[in-house]
């Protein structure tokens, strides 16, 4: 997906004072005080990071020519962003056979990223040309587009709030009027080390679930990151290693990429960059 990553490094700030709420962050969305605050998070011992593994439920059908950039269940269908100059798209895709019912063509210039759901219309943001794309969820229509600053990897909201992670360990709560940043929130490994590279987000359960570009340089080769949204600590890992063996070792690009979750069903999908198949999954604990 990229050949390059731009370095960043953060000044944390005082930490901001977060609520209990496991389904929404603490936010304020007319507060200026509270943007691009921090929030540290203390670095738990290694051992108490627990590692769960998966059941594969079903296997689907999936375009081996979408370079997933993200996913997102919705009423009955998946909505994937594909990425790619010359090549990035907006689907709505049938999940059974998966057939794309309705497509999107980005411009050509433009490198497509993550996208989410939110309030009847489809935020769709690019790799580094500081544009989130907002269209009508029903029929693609181009409803406007927003600036952002830095690079764009992947996106999920809570309810209220744009999610935004970038390449870095930070996160980013934007506000889905404006993209301005409410709050940033910081996110380390269990060794203490800042978690780069942090990609395609989605928020499951009161969590945000993230892929981790080439997680195997950290040793967790196809690994997802649970994270709590209040405080960034790092909840636990799933490993989905050897999951889809053929489709990996095609190509070193062939990350895992990509996560959808259907709230109505409990169900967890995921698939990767320009993977065969997508999959069902039930986490296990790791026995």
């Amino acid at each position: 997906m990229r050949f390059f990553l731009l370095i960043t490094f953060a000044v944390f700030a005082a930490s901001c004072k977060n609520n209990t709420s496991a389904n929404r962050p603490n936010v304020n969305n007319n507060s200026a005080a509270n943007a691009n605050k921090t929030v540290a998070a203390p670095a738990p011992a290694a051992d108490k990071i627990p590692v769960y593994t998966y059941e594969i439920v079903n296997t689907f059908k999936h375009d081996p020519k979408a370079f997933t950039q993200g996913l997102v269940y919705e009423n009955g269908f998946l909505y994937e962003s594909t990425g790619q100059t010359g090549e990035s798209t907006l689907r709505k895709v049938e999940l059974e056979s998966g057939k794309v019912l309705q497509k999107h063509d980005v411009d050509d210039d433009i490198f497509a990223e993550g996208m989410t759901i939110l309030n009847g219309k489809i935020y769709q943001i690019t790799w580094q040309d500081g544009v989130c794309f907002v269209y009508d969820l029903k029929n693609f229509k181009l409803l406007e587009e927003l600036k952002y600053n830095g690079e764009g990897w992947g996106l999920t909201n809570d309810g209220t709030n744009l999610i935004m992670s970038d390449g870095t360990h930070i996160i980013k709560f934007l506000d889905p009027q404006t993209l301005k940043t409410v709050r940033a929130l910081p996110v380390f490994q269990e060794t203490g080390k800042p978690l780069f590279k942090i990609n395609e987000l989605e928020y499951v359960k009161g969590e945000i679930w993230a892929n981790i570009w080439h997680s195997e340089e950290i040793g967790k080769p196809n690994h997802i990151a649970r994270i709590d949204p209040n405080s960034g600590k790092l909840l636990g890992w799933i490993n989905l290693q050897g999951i889809s063996p053929d489709d990996v070792a095609r190509d070193e690009e062939n990350t895992l990429n990509g996560i959808a979750y259907d709230a109505g069903g409990d169900r967890i999908f995921v698939t990767g960059k320009n993977w065969k198949n997508l999959f069902e999954i039930k986490i296990k604990p790791k026995s």
